[in-house]
């Protein structure tokens, strides 16, 4: 038995784009950017926030797979300038280092 995914889910892995750190950077200024740890699913994440699931985020947050964008990370992906991912859930843009194949 497989489980389908959420219609938010698809709509949701619709809205995921390729970005760079360039383009991202007004939004982390406003602190709006939130960092998805590379071992857990964007979307599923993306998910969660956007269905308030307080518990799911909250672990997560004390797990440190996902966390407000620190200044220490910011910089980091300045000077790498890596191919990230990112999704929208307003107020949020969660944002994800690309998997190096």
């Amino acid at each position: 038995m497989t489980q389908e995914p959420s219609t938010l889910y698809a709509k949701l892995l619709g809205e995921t784009a390729s970005i760079t750190w360039k383009e991202l950077e007004p939004f982390f200024a406003k602190g709006a950017l939130l960092w998805v740890d590379p071992d857990l699913d964007l979307i599923a994440a993306a998910e969660a926030v956007a269905l308030d699931e307080g518990e799911k985020v909250a672990a997560w947050l004390a797990a440190d797979k996902l966390a407000k964008l620190s200044e220490t990370r910011a910089l980091d992906l300045f000077e790498r300038d890596p191919e990230l991912w990112a999704v929208v859930v307003s107020p949020w843009i969660l944002i994800q280092e690309r998997a190096q194949a």
